[in-house]
């Protein structure tokens, strides 16, 4: 069923062709076999009621020899759509290396299990929001021919996916990122270290040699500086020096207590208040000191929007289009034509039989 109905589809809407001059020569020859089928009578025997039969209602109009002629023009019109070569036009990202080079740093200490925020009218945690959002945002960037990278951080910080142009990497390296995965402290300054030596010299360890339009970090948290061993304006003058670009994303609010999920001693869930400070100075520092932007979030529906500012603001000119691949694709015509003959066969050959 689910091939009839791509079928059906790919008929429906005009088709990709690669010799689509061909069916200017075929669709008046199927149009032609058509007229002269339609006009051709079936050699029968005259039978001798006929008048009588007329005078009791008969028509001479034949529902089932028409339906049998509409399906055997439209098999042929597929065939010759077959024949003109149809293609599936595929349009991949441009070349990688043209574009920028995103490091997004996510969050993932004991504090992203606050639930106070809301996904589709759900309470959800913090993290579970973030994900949502940054794996989105990394598969659109991905798709456009950017480098996107994923540093995770908590006491510590790590590189759970480097720079690459695979949406699907990125999205799985976010979906298998849990709160505490790190640590449930905070450090800021080693994440943003992390960060800036993975967008200054790529995945191998040497000078990356593709050239690129721009080298951006994109830090979410929601606390403040508590761990590691680089000071938060430590890692903004490395950054700043390396000449990269980072925007600081504040989840949270400050001054008031947050429901917090955590394990109790029976192993399971349960709420706790906790309050939970976002440090916005530290944060407008290492965005005012790199050039970017400070965007603080205080609902859910912010974070959605904030990251489409951020996709807004850093675009670059590609110097290369987009790819388009061409891939033959005839075989949703052939079961079009296919499934009309039987519909003809079926019409003229069983539901319409006639003596000979």
């Amino acid at each position: 069923m689910n091939a009839l109905s791509t079928a059906f589809g790919a008929f429906a809407r005009l088709p990709d062709l690669d010799r689509s001059e061909w069916l200017f020569w075929l669709l008046p020859l199927v149009l032609l076999a058509l007229v002269m089928t339609s006009r051709a009578r079936p050699a029968a025997f005259a039978w001798p009621a006929l008048a009588e039969a007329r005078t009791a209602g008969a028509r001479r109009f034949d529902r089932l020899r028409w339906i049998a002629v509409l399906f055997r023009g439209l098999a042929l019109v597929a065939l010759a759509i077959v024949v003109a070569d149809p293609v599936r036009l595929h349009r991949a990202p441009p070349e990688p290396g043209f574009g920028l080079d995103l490091v997004l740093v996510v969050d993932a200490s004991g504090s992203m299990q606050s639930v106070d925020t809301r996904i589709l009218g759900e309470r959800r945690s913090r993290l579970d929001l973030a994900r949502q959002v940054i794996a989105r945002f990394a598969q659109s960037r991905a798709a456009e021919g950017d480098r996107v990278a994923l540093v995770v951080f908590g006491e510590t910080a790590f590189t759970a996916c480097p720079l690459t142009s695979d949406g699907a990497l990125l999205a799985a390296a976010l979906g298998g990122v849990e709160a505490g995965v790190a640590g449930d402290a905070t450090a800021i300054g080693d994440a943003l270290t992390l960060a800036v030596k993975r967008v200054a010299v790529g995945d191998s360890g040497s000078s990356v040699a593709e050239p690129v339009a721009g080298r951006v970090i994109v830090v979410l948290t929601d606390g403040r500086n508590n761990a590691g061993a680089v000071p938060v304006e430590i890692a903004t003058q490395l950054a700043r020096a390396e000449g990269v670009r980072v925007h600081a994303v504040g989840i949270g609010t400050s001054g008031r207590e947050v429901p917090v999920l955590s394990v109790g001693p029976d192993a399971s869930d349960r709420i706790e208040f906790e309050r939970n400070d976002v440090d916005e100075i530290s944060l407008k520092q290492i965005a005012r000191g790199t050039g970017g932007r400070y965007f603080p979030v205080r609902r859910s529906e912010q974070l959605a929007a904030i990251y489409d500012d951020i996709d807004a603001l850093e675009r670059v000119a590609r110097r290369m289009p987009a790819r388009i691949r061409h891939a033959p694709n005839p075989e949703p015509f052939l079961a079009f034509a296919g499934f009309c003959l039987l519909v003809e066969i079926g019409s003229a050959r069983v539901a319409r039989r006639r003596i000979p």
